[in-house]
């Protein structure tokens, strides 16, 4: 059974794990709509079966596929990844699902903000987006889970939580005029307080450029463990990232967290932005109501979009091998006990307008305190 509940997370003594801390599972959404994934999603299907499998080795995974979809899913995935029949809009489980928020008895729950498909009619990515918006409640419901229903416009690929009541986010995607500008930054920042059990928020002004989300933070920097993030880095004077992340990484370093510690800070480098050739251009279909992907449309490329498991830490691979070798090496000391996984032809996820972390809800597992 799953209730909708009238209290907050906070009010009743839940908060927002770590990505870091232990799964139950991980959800993803099957990748099929033409507008956005080229070639009708072939090449980006066989991309999310490379990631289901990955994590399948570490925690259990579950796919929301369309009934159109399903038999074609089915064939292509193991045998031991549940498929769960379910309509959706489009496949950025991350933004579109719940936020799982945890206490100290052992219980899990999920909070459903309102979606609006990165901005609405305002500069958002595809109309309509009313199924995306049912997903959160879809997956709670499908793992018996208690919703939190929230008012508030936000992605989970916007937010990023240390497990001990610190928040990292950035102020062009939260208080975006196509999100919640209109609230103020006093009033979000107390909503994410209230459902994610926060006592600090530290804002970054912005995230990637490029980054047709409006800057989430999945992008730019993630925790790694309390008190220690990983930074997207580059040295490159021509990269449009350059000055955003020496202003990212200043503000972090200058920043305490919930508990007053003083944040350490990873730099792994990442390449240079991604372009859509004509080719990639030309498969996919031009519809009105959908963002546009041209040729040359540029898209950043990051390595902190990964996917950290109970076992594995998943990670975008650009075929650059320098680049590629050093992000593995930087996660394998940052997770020591985790086998890191490189997916070799993660573009094809990047072309639709993300990456691993994006395509991927993890399932928090309930914890007792000692």
């Amino acid at each position: 059974m799953s209730r909708t509940l009238s209290t907050t997370p906070k009010q009743d003594g839940f908060r927002a794990p770590g990505e870091f801390e232990p799964k139950a599972g991980c959800w993803l959404i099957w990748p099929e709509r033409p507008d956005t994934w080229r070639l009708g999603a072939k090449p980006a299907q066989r991309e999310f079966v490379k990631v289901a499998a990955a994590i399948a080795e570490s925690e259990p995974v579950t796919i929301a596929v369309s009934r159109r979809q399903w038999l074609n899913a089915r064939a292509m995935l193991p045998d031991h990844i549940r498929l769960v029949e379910m309509a959706t809009n489009d496949s950025w489980l991350r933004d579109s699902g719940p936020n799982f928020v945890i206490d100290d008895k052992g219980e899990v729950r999920g909070v459903d903000w309102t979606f609006n498909a990165y901005g609405g009619f305002d500069g958002g990515l595809y109309t309509p987006w009313d199924l995306d918006d049912l997903v959160a409640r879809k997956v709670l419901e499908t793992e018996r889970m208690d919703r939190y229903r929230s008012p508030l416009i936000a992605e989970g690929g916007g937010l990023q939580c240390d497990g001990q009541g610190t928040l990292v986010t950035t102020e062009q995607c939260l208080l975006n005029r196509n999100r919640n500008g209109h609230l103020g930054k006093e009033a979000v920042e107390r909503q994410l307080c209230d459902y994610l059990g926060l006592d600090h928020v530290i804002w970054l002004p912005r995230g990637f450029a490029f980054d047709e989300t409006d800057g989430h933070i999945d992008d730019l920097c993630c925790f790694v463990r309390p008190g220690v993030v990983a930074l997207s880095w580059t040295e490159e004077r021509d990269d449009p990232q350059y000055e955003i992340v020496r202003e990212a990484e200043d503000i972090l370093r200058s920043a305490t967290d919930a508990r007053g510690r003083r944040l350490e800070v990873h730099r792994i480098r990442h390449p240079l932005p991604i372009e859509m050739t004509a080719e990639e251009a030309a498969g996919v279909d031009r519809v009105d109501a959908t963002w546009a992907r041209p040729e040359g449309n540029r898209v950043a490329a990051t390595y902190i979009n990964y996917y950290p498991g109970n076992s594995v830490v998943v990670v975008p691979q650009f075929a650059d091998e320098k680049l590629d070798t050093e992000a593995k090496s930087k996660l394998a000391e940052l997770f020591p006990q985790h086998r890191i996984v490189g997916i070799e032809n993660s573009r094809e996820i990047l072309l639709g307008g993300g990456n691993v972390a994006c395509i991927t809800l993890p399932v928090y597992a309930g914890q007792t305190s000692a």
